[in-house]
């Protein structure tokens, strides 16, 4: 991948005056605050904002907004822009590291950018918008070797990491399926056509917003919260919380060595997609091969997300939702627990795992077939404090070799999960992935959908 039109990168060590790693916020309201103030907390310095909104030009932020303005209150000597390639070119040497906490269009640009400058990167999740840009970011982040991190936080928390090993040791035997659900959108999804446009308001560089995607004009009812409902500027429900909830069963059975996980094929049915946006539920299936940790024949993951009668209401532009059963698996599967209180089940030859991102008391179903099942030792690192903003932070200081959740794996993870995006744009149609030649097979017409055009100076360039 070369490097991005019209952008002069930087030499990769910054000229650090301060004593410990300097960082920037790439997006400094909503996530983007968590993030900074995670980043700050963890031990960097703060010495940079960037964000298409300008709180200081707001006459009265409000809601989310105001937000934005709390976090230029809280760090004023930090140099603010609303343009990232700015900050990179007037601020690169004094740089170590950014935060990418925009809308998931940005991820790809922002993230690879930094990289190429020598930056360290922490990119909230997922990792990017297209399939093909994350196979671009983890590339680039082994052949730059900056430290990097997604921002699926429980990757970090001990009890993911305890429930991986034991997987892996075959507490449930080989796994034969993984299940994993969620009940979003919260958000207006489903809909047929754009809102009405409306003035961009003050302090809202609008033009940088769309950035390298297609163009819309400005409506309250896309930012600052609503774009994941969009396919142009997010991925829905499954791009916001599958490298969450899936996180578990993708790195439980991630090989010890070898080519990353990836499935051989994926299928969606879904309620309610349109032209513009994601669907309103949707269940998708990922066939994989066989692999260490699986059955003879292989495994499959399920994902399931939305309300089961929601619908869009333009009226009032929201999705409303009729009663609160969500999808999720079937009572085969779920022998009687309770779905609203997990978020995954691993389901081997010899019991099932139910687990929850935000709880340490998972559970295990299993057979008199584990009988003298010998607990493994502690084999994977596990994160100070159980904080993914330190671990980085201890990656970039030396003090360890790269966060668990660094574009390596993440990468991979994104890839497999927007290739599910793809199937929910396709629906009732299995497709079958090349991995190496990052192709759908007998599908050139679904080329776009896995690496898209830019808008102008936002192409990348050899």
């Amino acid at each position: 991948m070369g490097a991005l039109a019209g952008f002069h990168f930087f030499p990769a060590l910054s000229d650090n005056k301060l004593g410990k790693p300097t960082v920037v916020g790439i997006g400094a309201g909503g996530k983007g605050t968590a993030d900074i103030n995670g980043a700050s907390k963890a031990g960097f310095q703060v010495i940079g904002l960037v964000d298409v909104i300008d709180a200081n030009k707001l006459e009265k932020p409000e809601g989310r907004l105001r937000k934005m303005s709390q976090t230029r209150q809280q760090f004023p000597d930090a140099k603010f822009y609303t343009d990232y390639r700015e900050m990179l070119s007037e601020m690169g040497d004094q740089v170590d590291a950014v935060t990418v906490s925009t809308p998931d269009h940005h991820h790809y640009h922002a993230s690879a950018l930094a990289m190429q400058a020598g930056k360290h990167v922490y990119c909230q999740k997922p990792l990017t918008h297209g399939t093909w840009e994350a196979r671009q970011l983890s590339q680039l982040a082994k052949q730059t070797g900056v430290k990097t991190q997604m921002g699926n936080q429980a990757h970090a928390n001990d009890h993911m990491r305890r429930c991986v090993e034991l997987i892996r040791a075959g507490v449930i035997g080989k796994v034969e399926a993984i299940h994993a659900w969620t009940n979003r959108p919260i958000w207006p999804q489903g809909f047929t056509d754009p809102p009405s446009p409306e003035p961009v308001p003050t302090g809202i560089d609008w033009e940088q917003w769309v950035g390298p995607a297609p163009w819309v004009d400005y409506s309250p009812r896309i930012a600052p919260f609503a774009w994941r409902g969009w396919w142009n500027y997010g991925t829905g429900a499954l791009g916001d919380m599958a490298c969450h909830i899936m996180d578990l069963g993708y790195w439980s059975m991630q090989p010890d060595d070898g080519p990353a996980l990836a499935p051989k094929a994926v299928t969606a049915k879904q309620n309610g997609a349109t032209e513009y946006s994601p669907p309103i539920n949707s269940i998708i299936t990922w066939d994989f091969g066989q692999s260490q940790y699986s059955a003879k024949d292989g495994f499959q993951f399920f994902w399931y997300d939305g309300y089961v009668d929601a619908k869009f209401d333009r009226e009032n532009w929201v999705l409303a939702k009729n009663g609160n059963d969500y999808n999720h698996p079937s009572e085969e599967i779920l022998e009687g627990m309770d779905f609203s209180k997990y978020g995954s089940v691993i389901v081997g030859e010899e019991g099932k795992l139910f687990f929850n991102r935000s709880r340490n008391n998972w559970v295990l179903k299993t057979s008199n077939g584990i009988d003298g099942f010998e607990w493994p030792e502690t084999t994977l690192p596990r994160a100070r404090d159980q904080d993914n903003y330190k671990e980085w932070f201890d990656a970039v200081e030396g003090k360890i070799l790269q966060s668990e959740s660094n574009f390596g794996l993440a990468g991979p993870m994104t890839e497999t999960i927007l290739l599910g995006v793809i199937a929910q744009r396709n629906p009732g149609t299995r497709l079958e992935w090349d991995r190496e030649a990052m192709q759908i097979k007998g599908h050139p017409e679904l080329q776009n959908q896995i690496q898209r055009e830019y808008r102008k100076n936002w192409t990348p360039t050899a």
